[in-house]
């Protein structure tokens, strides 16, 4: 065992110690085993073992033996807990901690470390020297684009549509540029890379695929390139032509030969390679690799999977490390997925870790501004808005004075037993305590004053409430109130969590500065099946009308301060898509950066032979036409910073029609000009003597 780290340890007074645990974290450590057995199925970060896995059913509601433990407010007894389920953290370490690896770590950049430990011993991380924070994986989102298909027989799109086909991407540039030879793109995605797709082939029949790194898979060796990372299955371009030669000779398909945990029909992660680097993409002469973030389509597996935001670190680690193998010049990446928890500045464990790798030059990350611009339906029967109404902001303007937020738990006929997050950030300056009502009742929880909170507590309907308000959060300063409902499980009675509108008061206590925002973490709407008379699902909450302010919906993943965030331009309106997620961050920086062609994009469509083209529509097609555009900028100057790319695509940027050069919360500075990015990108180093 470590030297224990005496910085951290608890004072002898009942109730009151320092924990260097966020809240989540602290929420999962005091639920028992079984318990957090079940939450794995819908928290990313937690996984179980294969034998635990096996010996605790899925979602079968009339097995499942399950009960959540009710805690005090001190924490005084935790409950007992086994190896059977890990969990991904990131550890924030001070300069002088020790070199060596933490037990469970899996990657390491500057001071900050992954780990995957059993959650029984957070608390033995959190004890180590040099441990400053513990960070929970934030939860990275399945992305929903619009679909429709194409085919050469005429069904859905037809490809002599000039508007949407076939996938020319005639706004590529057309000024002079190698096509990105030299330059690796890096896609991290999810549902499988169709490496055999024609968009993806060489004149003499190879793929332009040079890794795939399938975390989920077990067909192949972890990658070696690193030597940190022992998880997963790497596909090699060599593995993946001979698939390619042998297909025809055996009857099966290349990707069936060489396989991936995921290769869904449509998939998400083929069309995203297409637009930045397919053969009709904008980066038709750059090396491909692709990240398979581990995201099984079935509950059952994904207790057994990770898929937080610790990965998404792995996995620029990895493009990274392949972009040195390979003797690439210059690196873009694109990551169209995204994450929603922590402040939205910029200050999350997994935004300072890219930051971090961005310091080096040759280097871009782009990412998906989000989804969730939506806060109105536009049709009857028409949900899209539930996915927007997910960010609120105010000011209390003085001491002893108060807002109420209301936050809506979806019912209906259905009961949700979703893991519903609210986090709310405050200024440093300012004292608020918060108290919640649930539905339908007129009592309210004891106030939770700043330093204090409530845990794993069980109202009379069943649900769980845990509330924290924490002064000084480590990674900005900041105040944090985090409040969590969790449904009921037991052998006899699934119960979810209450449906109706949850009331959050904020009190001022002492008000200084007085602002505040807020921002709910989605789940991804899941039928998880009925059981007598009740249909149960995981469900988004939302905020009400009232309580939702539409703006700073960008995810909290593209809020980071050296990569580009991407919104979602509908090139046929000329205007920003209704579902792309708006600016600014928490702390008014500029983000979205910049709007690319979003809408309606035809490119490749994986693993459906019959039908090689699909459109999708979303931030998630925006973003690899961006991440093409900084392949081509690095294609023909290596130097530039991911600050001077950024630079560049700001300053570059067109106007919308009837707006200014101001920057716009839904548009950033304007369209993507990739000729003009290109032409500035050449001369970004150039300078002229006045008096030669």
């Amino acid at each position: 065992m470590a030297k224990k780290n005496t910085k951290h340890a608890k004072p002898p007074n009942k109730g009151e110690f320092r924990d260097v645990l966020d809240p989540k974290l602290q929420m999962l450590r005091n639920g028992s085993s079984r318990v957090n057995l079940a939450r794995a199925q819908q928290c990313s970060a937690l996984g179980a073992s294969r034998k635990a896995a096996l010996d605790t059913p899925s979602w079968a509601f009339e097995e499942i033996s399950v009960r959540q433990q009710q805690l005090t407010a001190t924490r005084g007894k935790l409950a007992e807990l086994s190896d059977d389920v890990m969990v991904n953290v990131f550890v924030a370490l001070s300069p002088d901690a020790p070199a060596a690896k933490l037990p469970g770590q899996t990657g390491r950049r500057a001071d900050f470390a992954t780990l995957q430990v059993p959650i029984s011993r957070v608390d033995e991380i959190s004890e180590e020297i040099g441990v400053m924070h513990v960070e929970l994986g934030q939860a990275v989102r399945v992305p929903h684009p619009r679909v429709r298909l194409s085919s050469s027989t005429g069904d859905g799109i037809s490809l002599d549509d000039p508007l949407l086909g076939p996938p020319t991407h005639a706004a590529a540039p057309t000024s002079n540029h190698t096509g990105g030879a030299g330059i690796l793109i890096g896609i991290i995605d999810v549902q499988g890379f169709d490496f055999a797709h024609d968009d993806f082939l060489n004149a003499d029949g190879t793929t332009r695929f040079e890794a795939i790194w399938d975390m989920g898979g077990d067909s192949r060796p972890p990658p070696a390139t690193t030597g940190m990372f022992t998880y997963g299955s790497e596909l090699l371009k060599q593995h993946m032509d001979v698939a390619l030669q042998e297909s025809p000779t055996v009857g099966a398909s290349p990707t069936d030969l060489e396989p991936q945990s995921q290769m869904t029909p449509g998939s998400h992660a083929t069309h995203v390679a297409s637009i930045a680097a397919g053969n009709t993409g904008v980066c038709p002469n750059a090396q491909i690799v692709g990240v398979l973030i581990d995201l099984p389509p079935e509950d059952a597996d994904r207790r057994r999977s990770f898929y937080d935001s610790t990965r998404i670190a792995h996995a620029v680690e990895y493009v990274l490390a392949k972009a040195s193998e390979l003797g690439c010049q210059g690196v873009s990446i694109n990551i169209s997925l995204g994450t929603n928890g922590h402040a939205h500045d910029g200050s999350s464990a997994v935004s300072r870790w890219i930051d971090h790798a961005l310091a080096t030059p040759g280097r871009s990350v782009c990412v998906a501004a989000g989804n969730a611009g939506q806060e109105a339906p536009t049709a009857n029967n028409e949900f899209g808005y539930i996915m927007g109404r997910i960010h609120t902001e105010g000011r209390i303007p003085a001491s002893g004075l108060n807002r109420d937020l209301s936050w809506v738990v979806f019912g209906d006929g259905i009961a949700d037993l979703s893991e519903n997050e609210l986090e709310l950030w405050y200024e440093p300056q300012d004292r608020f305590s918060v108290r919640l009502r649930p539905p339908g009742s007129d009592e309210w929880l004891p106030a939770v004053a700043p330093g204090q909170f409530i845990e794993n507590k069980q109202l009379d309907d069943g649900t769980f409430v845990s509330v924290y308000n924490e002064r000084y959060h480590p990674a900005n300063g900041c105040n944090r109130i985090a409040v969590y409902l969790s449904p009921f499980l037991s052998p006899n009675e699934v119960v979810g969590v209450k449906a109706g509108t949850w009331t959050v008061r904020i009190e001022g206590d002492e008000v200084r500065d007085g602002r505040y925002h807020a921002w709910i973490e989605r789940d991804d709407p899941r039928n998880l099946g009925r059981h007598a008379d009740t249909q149960y699902w995981r469900f988004p909450s939302f905020f009400s009308t009232e309580t939702n302010v539409d703006r700073s919906s960008v995810s909290s993943l593209a809020c980071g301060h050296r990569v580009v965030s991407v919104a979602n331009l509908d090139q046929a309106t000329e205007r920003p898509n209704i579902s792309s997620s708006q600016g600014p961050t928490r702390d008014g920086r500029f983000k979205p950066d910049v709007a690319a062609r979003g809408t309606e994009i035809v490119a490749a469509n994986g693993f459906d032979p019959d039908r090689p083209w699909i459109a999708m529509t979303g931030t998630s097609m925006a973003s690899p036409y961006a991440a093409g555009v900084v392949g081509l900028m690095l294609g023909v100057e290596p130097a530039l910073t991911a600050a001077q790319i950024n630079g560049i695509i700001r300053r570059t940027a067109n106007p919308l029609p009837s707006t200014s050069y101001d920057w716009r919360d839904d548009a950033g500075f304007g369209r993507i000009n990739p000729d003009a990015c290109v032409k500035e990108a050449r001369r970004a180093f150039e300078q002229k003597d006045l008096f030669p």
